[in-house]
């Protein structure tokens, strides 16, 4: 991969014939940068968090973040582990947010080492290659050092010819839509990072950012071939759920993102026990990132929606209730088994791939009278899909468990556009763009949405492979 001044190349190097590992390399201008450096959560993909970055890091001139989920800002500190010194552009919520990510990531990658190395010393296996983690604390406490916070809708100056731009993507607290302006021999051309593209008339957030032209879209497609129930429709189940558990003497387990699904997830049992809808049971929020992610979200309020806006004015907080623990100590959590009697847990990681939430499921999925409720997307290889096909056994923490809890799914909670919202943040992009780009979505769900914009807006559509590199002009 040589550098050309002149040209625009764009490589696909995740996020791209699956849901994670967002990254993408755009070389233009004579630069190099990545948008997006997530981490590879689906089972049948991690062995790629392990593989070299195609170019040597000290070609790599920057990187621009979308927003601060682990799929997206996760391989940073296995960025820097490798020698990258470069700027990192985000918003400053998103900084904040990653921040946090980051770290809780590096604790777990050096826990999950650990353990390895004792469960194969038990069993006499011999791994492949030495276990050891993918990177440490130190790791990414240097990668939160390179942040560069930006404010929306102000442009970047990344380098002669070269710009960004910011724009509210309302998918998580911070999250962001990079426009990128490139400028070569009298030409001008953009390219839209769509990131998450999140949706509207949620709480908490604005809108999303509607565009009216791009040479270049790129766009998730993670629910390209469903709709998601509505608003209504999220309480009533959320309640229904919660007072079927508490009748049948169990716990609900709610495996969360700490950043934005559990926040959401405290404001939907806020208001269901201000209208009484539900009994006031005990509810710990039992992920440490997740409490601190929630203060973040106390820090930026002029990010929330006009709604929420006027609600914390007011003096009230979305965040807290009674009955409502915190429990960022590893005691605490472990306490949380000896309660009798219904509680509600909401604990990490959202998928089921790490976290706290792994002991619990390993108490309380054998259990009838509990239910499991996922309020977020599982990937395909993941734990937490696993155990939404409803098989009898499924493999927890390196032994098999019986699944006898009930299963329950709420689409409505999901941060990502639907179908039909995604076609109608496509449709406000006015003049038809060059090409575009399908990515953060399993193939079944990226193909129907592909089909979906050739039948609605005869636009020019590619589902790109992964490690794919296209010319752009």
């Amino acid at each position: 991969m040589g550098r050309d001044a002149a040209g625009i190349r764009l490589s696909f190097l995740g996020a791209a014939g699956g849901v994670t590992g967002s990254k993408f390399l755009l070389e233009a201008a004579g630069q190099r940068w990545l948008i997006d450096c997530g981490y590879f959560q689906e089972r049948q993909f991690t062995e790629r968090n392990w593989d070299p970055f195609p170019i040597p890091l000290s070609e790599l001139d920057g990187v621009l973040l979308t927003h601060a989920h682990l799929d997206h800002c996760g391989l940073l500190p296995k960025l820097v582990r490798e020698g990258f010194k470069g700027r990192i552009y985000a918003t400053g919520a998103t900084a904040e947010i990653a921040s946090i990510v980051m770290l809780d990531s590096a604790h777990i990658q050096v826990e999950d080492a650990e353990y390895k190395k004792k469960r194969h010393a038990r069993s006499g296996h011999v791994p492949p290659r030495p276990v050891q983690p993918l990177y440490e604390p130190p790791d990414a406490e240097v990668a939160a050092e390179l942040f560069v916070p930006v404010k929306y809708d102000t442009i970047v100056e990344l380098a002669p010819g070269l710009q960004a731009t910011f724009h509210d993507a309302g998918h998580i607290l911070g999250s962001a839509m990079i426009m990128v302006n490139v400028e070569s021999n009298g030409t001008r051309r953009n390219i839209l990072f769509s990131g998450d593209i999140g949706r509207p008339d949620v709480p908490i957030l604005r809108d999303p950012t509607l565009f009216e032209q791009a040479d270049y879209v790129l766009c998730e497609s993670t629910y390209g071939d469903r709709v998601h129930e509505d608003n209504a429709d999220i309480k009533e189940n959320f309640a229904q759920i919660i007072n079927e558990t508490e009748a049948s003497g169990g716990n609900l387990i709610i495996p969360s993102f700490a950043v934005e699904r559990s926040q959401e997830v405290l404001y939907y049992l806020n208001e269901l026990l201000a209208e009484k809808r539900i009994p006031n049971l005990l509810t710990f929020l039992d992920s440490p990132m997740a409490v601190r992610v929630t203060e973040v979200f106390r820090r930026h309020p002029q990010m929330f929606d006009r709604q929420m806006r006027e609600y914390v004015v007011n003096g009230n907080s979305p965040f807290s209730f009674d009955g409502l623990v915190m429990t960022p100590m590893t005691q605490q959590s472990k306490a949380i088994n000896e309660i009798s009697g219904t509680c509600i847990i909401i604990a990490g990681s959202g998928m089921c791939t790490g976290g706290r939430v792994k002991h619990h499921l390993v108490n309380n999925i054998s259990r009838e009278a509990c239910t499991v409720l996922f309020v977020g997307y599982q990937a395909v290889g993941t734990l937490g899909r696993g155990i939404l096909d409803k098989p009898e056994r499924i493999r927890i923490l390196g032994e098999k468990r019986e699944v006898k809890a009930r299963i329950e799914r709420l689409y409505g909670f999901s941060g990502h556009a639907d179908r039909n919202e995604i076609l109608d943040w496509l449709s406000a992009i006015k003049k038809k763009p060059r090409q575009l780009f399908l990515v953060h979505g399993e193939p079944d769900a990226a193909g129907a949405l592909a089909d979906a914009v050739r039948d609605t807006l005869n636009w020019e559509v590619t589902v790109p492979e992964y490690l794919q590199t296209v010319d752009l002009d």
